[in-house]
């Protein structure tokens, strides 16, 4: 039964990826958010909530400690974040990591150049793919609501594929990522829907 940490248990992906992984595993979940009153239902045994902030390095390490897997489904100043979770992680000896970030962090997606406004996203990447960590990193097209499973990878390095992918998709390889550890160890992932 692995016990999996979601931090930013709030967002469209993570809460997705909760309702997966209560119908389709047997994971203990621990959901880490600044509020918890924003959270829909969550009366499961297999769920704690707990309320904190990513930067708050003492209640995110305690956070961490005991897990076997660290989501992170964040906003904001997210290499700040990112250091502190890889400081944690460190810490307390865990060492797997599924990171949401975006598309075109590596200027992968042909004719799109985002600069700046994905500075957050490549800075994030960084501090984690310079860690010692198990990581994987997602980096998603723009999302969508479509109720579907169906999604491609592409590496880093390779061209970018497609422009869209539904949030089911992406939380169903969180989920698949996170019960099966060993696949996609140190890689950074696009994810689209097949065109």
């Amino acid at each position: 039964m692995p016990r999996v940490l979601i931090l930013g248990a709030n967002g469209s992906i993570a809460r997705e990826a909760t309702r997966l992984f209560l119908n389709e595993t047997d994971a203990e979940l621990t959901l880490y958010l600044r509020d918890p009153l924003r959270l829909s239902s969550t009366d499961s045994d297999r769920v704690r909530v707990v309320r904190g902030d990513v930067l708050d390095a003492a209640a995110l390490t305690v956070a961490v400690a005991g897990q076997d897997v660290v989501y992170a489904n964040l906003v904001g100043d997210l290499e700040r974040m990112a250091e502190s979770i890889v400081k944690a992680m460190s810490e307390t000896g865990v060492r797997r990591l599924i990171f949401i970030s975006s598309m075109g962090i590596y200027d992968e997606v042909s004719s799109q150049h985002y600069s700046s406004l994905l500075d957050p996203y490549r800075k994030a990447a960084e501090v984690i793919e310079a860690s010692d960590l198990d990581y994987t990193i997602l980096r998603p097209a723009w999302f969508t609501d479509a109720d579907e499973v169906d999604y491609e990878t592409t590496q880093k390095g390779k061209p970018f594929k497609g422009g869209v992918v539904s949030r089911k998709s992406v939380a169903a390889l969180v989920v698949k990522l996170a019960m099966s550890p060993e696949l996609e160890v140190r890689h950074s992932l696009g994810v689209s829907k097949p065109e």
